[in-house]
C-alpha cells in the first residue's frame, strides 16, 4: 500500500512539474521551484536541491534545507560520484557509506540523480532524508522522470553559473 501512495504522490508531483515548467525556461526560476516542489512532496527530506557543474566541479545551486556544502569535486561524495558516473546513486545509510560528505548531520539516507542534457553534464539533483533507507527504485524511477521534465523545459545558460575570479 505504501508504494501506491508514494507513486500517487509522485504522479501528482510530475503533473505539477509539467504545469510549473510549461511556460518558463529560466534555469534559476525552474531549479528554485523544482526544489520547493520536491521538498513539499517529500516532507522527510532535509535537503532537496541541485548542484550545478561549472566545468570543473559541482557548485551549490537552488535548494530547500539547511546551509550546505558549496563546492563538491567530481567523484567526491555521493553527488560527485553520481556526476562522474552519470548514474543515479542511492545510499541507504550515509553513516556507512565510505564516500559520503557530511553537510548536514540530520541526513540519514540520500539519492542523487545526474542531470544530463544533450550529452552534457548540467549537474545533479540531490535529496537527503532524515530516515535511514528512505529511497528505493520507485523514488529513482520518478525522480529520473522529474529530472527529464525539468531538463526538457529549461534553458541552461552556463555563464550565469560561473563565478568571477
Amino acid at each position: 500500500m505504501e508504494n501506491n501512495v508514494k507513486k500517487g504522490n509522485y504522479e501528482v508531483m510530475l503533473a505539477q512539474a509539467k504545469a510549473l515548467f510549461a511556460n518558463e525556461n529560466n534555469a534559476l526560476a525552474n531549479l528554485s521551484n523544482a526544489s520547493a516542489l520536491l521538498k513539499m512532496t517529500l516532507p522527510k527530506s532535509v535537503f532537496a536541491g541541485f548542484y550545478l557543474f561549472d566545468g570543473q566541479e559541482l557548485i551549490l545551486g537552488p535548494f530547500q534545507g539547511r546551509v550546505s556544502c558549496v563546492h563538491i569535486a567530481m567523484g567526491k561524495g555521493v553527488c560527485g560520484q553520481s556526476a562522474q558516473e552519470r548514474k543515479t546513486v542511492i545510499v541507504d545509510d550515509v553513516t556507512k557509506h565510505e564516500n559520503y560528505i557530511s553537510c548536514d548531520s540530520a541526513a540519514m539516507s540520500e539519492i542523487v540523480v545526474p542531470m544530463i542534457k544533450d550529452d552534457r553534464l548540467i549537474g545533479v539533483l540531490d535529496l537527503d532524508s532524515s530516515l535511514v533507507g528512505d529511497y528505493d527504485e520507485v523514488d529513482q524511477d520518478y525522480l529520473e522522470k522529474f529530472v527529464r521534465v525539468l531538463l526538457e523545459k529549461t534553458s541552461f545558460n552556463f555563464d550565469m553559473f560561473r563565478s568571477e575570479g
